[in-house]
């Protein structure tokens, strides 16, 4: 009797970091992939860009992450992260369409909300369960980065600003390779409130942008501001690292 009830608890449940990463990843896809083919029938976005950009998120995720994830579970904290990464594909579709107007551009401004509402939602879940990472710190920071980059393309197509509200989304990026270069820009950096609140700052202005009421020059001065503020951000981060002591 004991035997047949564990097996029958078993039955169907997920053993296993790699089996839950798994099941996660093909989930949420297969939701990300429904959801794609529906902006295409709308004419929202090209739908196969949402499907790839997800499938290179999911394969960094399968290939990294029994690396810095100690422990068993996959956790409600990344599968809300991956969430995001799916919706921030969906976003990245409508980059192959023209400005969405109407209820169109309702519906990605209100993706875009979702998408930033949900952000520390997951921090707050992993420190919740127990089930923090330097896996799940560096996935939640990578979708903030590909998102702000996503909304800063968005923000050149729809002619809302310049070419340089680009360098908003490459900032991220050009800090990373600038690392490669000099190391001190690797060392790991403190917790931030300050780095925290730009972030959603530049998210927020960012996604005020795919409104269609916001043109220039209001959506230039929302842009400018966003890149100023993103850039004394990093300025701050790159003198603290900059001036510490080289380790022997």
């Amino acid at each position: 009797m004991t035997i047949t009830s564990t097996r029958t608890a078993g039955i169907g449940a997920p053993h296993g970091l790699a089996a839950q990463t798994g099941l996660w990843v093909q989930g949420i896809g297969a939701a990300t992939a429904l959801a794609a083919m529906g902006f295409d029938a709308l004419g929202l976005g090209w739908g196969a860009a949402s499907i790839v950009l997800y499938l290179v998120v999911a394969a960094c995720i399968i290939t990294r992450i029994a690396a810095s994830h100690p422990h068993k579970a996959f956790g409600a904290a990344n599968a809300v992260t991956l969430m995001r990464a799916g919706l921030v594909a969906l976003i990245a579709a409508t980059l192959f369409a023209p400005a969405p107007s109407g209820d169109a551009a309702l519906l990605i401004g209100g993706l875009a909300f979702v998408i930033l509402a949900l952000d520390g939602v997951d921090g707050w879940l992993a420190r919740r369960t127990g089930l923090a990472s330097t896996f799940g710190a560096r996935f939640d920071l990578e979708i903030d980065a590909l998102f702000v980059l996503v909304l800063s393309a968005l923000a050149f197509a729809h002619d809302k600003a310049g070419a340089w509200v680009l360098m908003i989304g490459a900032m991220r990026y050009a800090f990373f390779f600038a690392g490669r270069l000099t190391p001190k820009l690797e060392a790991p950096l403190p917790e931030s409130m300050r780095r925290k609140a730009v972030c959603v700052v530049q998210i927020a202005a960012l996604g005020l942008l795919l409104l269609p009421q916001i043109q220039p020059p209001h959506s230039v001065w929302i842009a400018a501001t966003a890149l100023a503020l993103l850039t004394w951000s990093f300025a701050v981060d790159i003198r603290h690292l900059l001036r510490q002591p080289v380790e022997a």
